[in-house]
């Protein structure tokens, strides 16, 4: 006996992608452009860090963080936003933002509104843990498209009145991944404001915030403060592994009004598990420096600038405004892939995977993703062997 609300999943990314290259030789050197691991290096001092807390490996971690973490994340959304929050009520640490993503939904989603199954809504396409995470609280998934005709974001305004009646929770990826569209400060007044209006919250997934061509992209939770919003409206979600280059320290956090906060801690109590302290302790550091981000904002924007230079003549091209994803127009995302892998040996990712099936057709089909993330080198090659075989 097996759960029946998962078995409509698709295969996940990674695996799917597998299944479609790897039965076949690599037709050159090989390129790895699909997954946004980053390759810079994070800060110098993080080993050093680490070697001075090892010790603490051998406690239990505070369920809720150390308070020198949650007062480092308190001043940094101080620092970024101009927000203040309460470090004791506001904040908790998380185990990478997919985590709090999934538990938000765990903690957050009524069984019904209104009487009847609740709406989680998600951009289209998305990061899949959205998708998981409203099946897990059986609530209806509604995947609303992203798509050049929309800037990239979803249109959550142009929904019926009887689903945005039903809807507790809609994600929003700002920067997007995968398009690096970013929600302009009119996009969040008028997400929340719609919030207020059909009594939802808003899941801010903004883990790409810090890493943007010229100007930092607004924030949900400064939008909303600003406007006089429901505290428990926007709940926001960060992490180090974009930001610093750690996506291996699996640290991150979830910030929003208290009663959120205080369900979600409560979750953890029972079926969660706090960041080791030695974590902690580097994301303590780690959130207090922004020397090293700016270095690594510079050269994501040197690959921006490469990116521009080799494809900015495709027809359809957009450079994105942040994050380190290309979403590239091609006539199927699938044999874009195949024929790029089989070719030139880079391997990259088809849109299709990234997204779900609707009567509409599926909005990620003819593209593919294109992560930017190993050295300009590196980039500039794996680029050019792409514009070559796939444009020219």
């Amino acid at each position: 006996m097996f759960p029946e609300r998962f078995s409509n999943l698709p295969a996940y990314a990674f695996p799917r992608l597998r299944a479609l290259l790897d039965t076949h030789p690599a037709g050159g050197p090989v390129q790895h452009m699909t997954i946004g691991e980053p390759k810079h290096a994070f800060p110098d001092w993080v080993g050093d860090v680490l070697a001075q807390s090892v010790a603490e490996f051998g406690r239990y971690p505070p369920n809720n963080g150390t308070d020198e973490l949650r007062a480092a994340i308190r001043d940094w959304i101080k620092r970024r936003y101009g927000v203040t929050v309460d470090a004791e009520t506001d904040i908790m640490p998380l185990n990478g933002t997919r985590e709090g993503l999934y538990n938000a939904a765990m903690a957050l989603c009524p069984e019904t509104k209104r009487g009847k199954q609740p709406v989680i809504l998600t951009p289209n396409p998305f990061y899949q843990v959205y998708a998981v995470a409203a099946a897990s609280v059986g609530a209806e998934a509604v995947f609303v498209p992203a798509t050049a005709e929309t800037g990239h974001l979803p249109d959550y305004e142009g929904l019926p009145a009887e689903v945005l009646d039903r809807t507790t929770l809609a994600y929003i990826c700002s920067p997007a991944n995968p398009q690096g569209a970013v929600a302009s400060r009119d996009y969040w007044e008028r997400l929340i404001a719609l919030a207020e209006k059909h009594d939802f919250r808003i899941l801010a997934d903004e883990c790409y915030s810090e890493i943007y061509r010229n100007e930092a992209p607004t924030g949900a939770l400064q939008v909303a403060r600003d406007m006089g919003a429901d505290p428990e409206r926007v709940v926001i979600f960060h992490s180090l592994s974009k930001r610093s280059n750690l996506p291996g320290l699996r640290s991150g956090f979830v910030a929003g009004g208290p009663e959120c906060i205080s369900r979600m801690q409560q979750l953890r109590n029972y079926s969660g598990a706090p960041l080791p302290l030695p974590i902690q302790r580097v994301s303590e550091k780690v959130w207090a420096d922004e020397a090293h981000v700016i270095e690594n904002r510079a050269l994501y924007q040197e690959k921006f600038a490469l990116a521009d230079r080799i494809l900015g003549n495709v027809p359809g091209y957009q450079s994105p405004e942040a994050g380190f994803f290309l979403w590239l127009p091609v006539n199927d995302g699938e044999e874009a892939a195949l024929k790029l892998w089989t070719e030139t040996g880079v391997r990259v990712l088809p849109g299709a995977y990234l997204s779900r099936d609707t009567a509409a057709g599926n909005p990620g089909k003819e593209y593919i993703r294109v992560a930017l993330v190993a050295s300009a080198q590196e980039t500039e090659d794996g680029l050019t062997r792409l514009r070559d075989c796939l444009y020219d």
